[in-house]
């Protein structure tokens, strides 16, 4: 199988849509060339509360392994443990132009609508290559929304390769099918988000049972049930992603809301509830998670430095004598 690289920032609560778009996918392809990585240097790029940040880091870790994600299968890791991600993005912000970083869509998106925009903001897609060509990586499993960042990082690659030599493995994006974009239950034209964990329309992954089911059911869809109708293809979505079924011969077995939604419900409850009794047993012994935690920085480490001894050597870097 090809080697993989995917990380997830520690910021917001999961959500269902994280779930389905990529944690369960990362769970079934996994292989002992997957890297996984909860990516909280990229949690810096916004003001941030430091203790929410190392609670949000580790909580996103043990969810990682209650969705079944094996460490003594693939490699599990905090992004910050292993040094050799911020050395060589400052090769890759080098390497990188300023107007490719600057036209990210993204950066445009955010430093719209944030009083304060940091340099960090706009050379994260560089920091984000460093994370992807360290590991040697063949494959991106992404949300349609990070295409572009994946697209930058085959052409720092390559671009790197030119003028240095053969140092990257130029990646390439997997973007997922069913369940790839889980939309709002209020908004579908909106993807759910981890930063509307407030809105109704937002099924938190750890939420509660009951919460999750009224939500369900408040979905927003026409009175008279259409398939095409943006709620509804949202709902056979979230349907098709929970059970395997093809959502267009799901559409064809209702007539109604009612016994969608009722359905739609049973789905999630069935895909969520062993989760956050994983969660659950997990959390309570954070210890095992943080040795975890550390073996997998080791096992990343030993690729990771050797990728950046590559790089750095080709760049003209002097080597250090450590004689």
């Amino acid at each position: 199988m090809a080697r993989v690289f995917s990380g997830m920032q520690p910021t917001g609560d999961a959500t269902l849509g994280n779930l389905l778009g990529a944690l369960r996918p990362w769970v079934d392809t996994q292989n002992a060339d997957a890297y996984y990585c909860v990516v909280d240097l990229h949690a810096l790029t916004v003001p941030h509360d430091p203790a929410g940040l190392r609670r949000q880091t580790l909580e996103l870790a043990t969810l990682f392994l209650s969705v079944g994600l094996d460490p003594d299968i693939g490699t599990l890791f905090v992004q910050s443990h292993v040094h050799e991600h911020t050395e060589l993005a400052w090769l890759m912000e080098c390497t990188a132009a300023f107007g490719e970083l600057r036209r990210m869509t993204q950066f445009k998106d955010k430093s719209e609508r944030s009083d304060f925009v940091s340099a960090g903001l706009l050379t994260y897609p560089a920091l984000m290559a460093a994370d992807i060509l360290l590991y040697d990586t063949e494959e991106v499993p992404v949300g349609d929304d990070q295409r572009q960042h994946v697209e930058l990082t085959r052409d720092v690659a390559e671009r790197f390769n030119s003028r240095y030599g053969q140092t990257f493995t130029v990646p390439k994006a997997v973007i997922g099918r069913v369940g790839a974009r889980v939309m709002d239950l209020q908004d579908p034209s909106r993807k759910m988000s981890k930063s509307d964990d407030t809105s109704a329309g937002t099924l938190l992954l750890l939420e509660d049972l009951g919460s999750i089911a009224k939500k369900i059911k408040r979905a927003v869809t026409d009175t008279n049930y259409d398939p095409k109708q943006p709620g509804a293809a949202n709902l056979l979505s979230i349907l098709s992603a929970c059970t395997g079924d093809d959502p267009d011969t799901l559409a064809a077995n209702y007539t109604q809301y009612g016994p969608l939604k009722a359905d739609v419900t049973e789905a999630v409850t069935a895909v969520v509830e062993p989760v956050q009794r994983r969660y659950a047993e997990l959390s309570a012994d954070p210890a095992t998670v943080a040795k975890i935690l550390e073996r997998g920085a080791e096992k990343a480490q030993t690729v990771a430095a050797a990728t950046l001894d590559r790089a750095r050597r080709n760049v003209g870097l002097l080597v250090r004598d450590e004689g």
